[in-house]
């Protein structure tokens, strides 16, 4: 039996500055009731002055390799998953190749909103398993912030900065990434964008009924394609976009609500950080035990979708 890509190093990068709900009602038509009930947000964190999004992206990239127990230099291919990054180019992998001193690697960003850090993963497992490199890094980091519209306050109380990241390389026989889907759908794009004024625009509910759909669905086929059952799912790790939007996915898998990862009430969507920001603090809780089997799902704009099935170990 081969053996299969899996996560053999988690690190994570919260910004300090907190922002409560209480905090924006300060700022706008909103109040904590009205943000809770909706989306189950209660705080979320945003970059300092002069905090960009590749300094959150090095900070995560450092601890994940740290824990994974490698050398920067080990490491042949970097992916970073953000659409938010300090500028077009320089892309912000190459600022961590820099940063961290991994030397032999070959860099680029994945731009797939929400769903990336699920599109870095799947794509840097086709290159583990091909025996094309030995470790790959994967970075999902997003500064939100500097795209939300202060007039809006539909889409202005959802979003948050930080960052996570892994480190992919083989694992023992029997666990890994047991299977993948991946997915877009260009025609929704209209649904959730960057606008011309750099803010992101959203329609809530075309987004709400895509996102509840896909994220069952992608749920359910991963474990199908891995042959397994939503019985033998010990652990989901869904995007953080909203609760009831989380809660759908859960239902979909007949979880108890302890068996999902939820981090959106303290630091909101961060988008393409909030897969690995929740596998982080579940490792971090103990949680997660080895040959558990997690299902972790995500879906962004684009409309782009992601999904594994994976046997969590070493």
């Amino acid at each position: 039996m081969t053996q299969l890509a899996g996560i053999i190093g988690v690190g994570s990068y919260v910004p300090q500055k907190r922002v409560t709900n209480a905090d924006l009602e300060q700022m706008l038509d909103t109040s904590d009731e009205w943000i809770r009930s909706r989306t189950g947000i209660e705080a979320r964190h945003f970059a300092a002055e002069g905090e960009d999004t590749s300094h959150m992206a090095i900070a995560a990239a450092k601890e994940a390799i740290g824990k994974a127990n490698i050398e920067a230099h080990q490491i042949g291919l970097i992916l970073v998953a953000t659409v938010s990054p300090d500028r077009a180019f320089p892309s912000v992998a190459c600022q961590v190749q820099e940063a961290i001193g991994a030397t032999g690697a070959a860099a680029m960003d994945v731009s797939a909103a929400c769903a990336g850090f699920m599109y870095g993963i799947i794509t840097a497992k086709q290159f583990i398993e091909t025996n094309t490199y030995d470790y790959i890094l994967v970075v999902g980091v997003e500064k939100l912030s500097k795209f939300i519209d202060w007039e809006e306050r539909n889409t202005a109380v959802l979003f948050g900065d930080g960052a996570s990241a892994v480190v992919i390389g083989k694992v023992s026989e029997g666990r890994g990434i047991l299977s993948f889907e991946l997915g877009s759908d260009g025609s929704g794009g209209k649904h959730l964008y960057l606008d011309d004024a750099q803010h992101i625009a959203m329609n809530g509910r075309e987004v709400f009924k895509f996102a509840v759909r896909q994220m069952g669905e992608s749920s359910l086929n991963v474990l199908h394609k891995a042959g397994l059952t939503k019985e033998d799912v010990q652990f989901l790790i869904p995007h953080q976009a909203n609760i009831r939007i989380m809660e759908s996915a859960r239902e979909r898998l007949q979880l108890p609500a302890e068996k999902m990862a939820t981090t959106i009430q303290k630091y909101g969507n961060t988008s393409a950080a909030s897969i690995g920001t929740a596998l982080y603090e579940e490792l971090q809780k103990g949680t997660i035990q080895d040959d558990d089997v997690l299902v972790m799902v995500g879906f962004g704009g684009g409309l782009t979708w992601g999904a594994i099935a994976m046997r969590w170990g070493l």
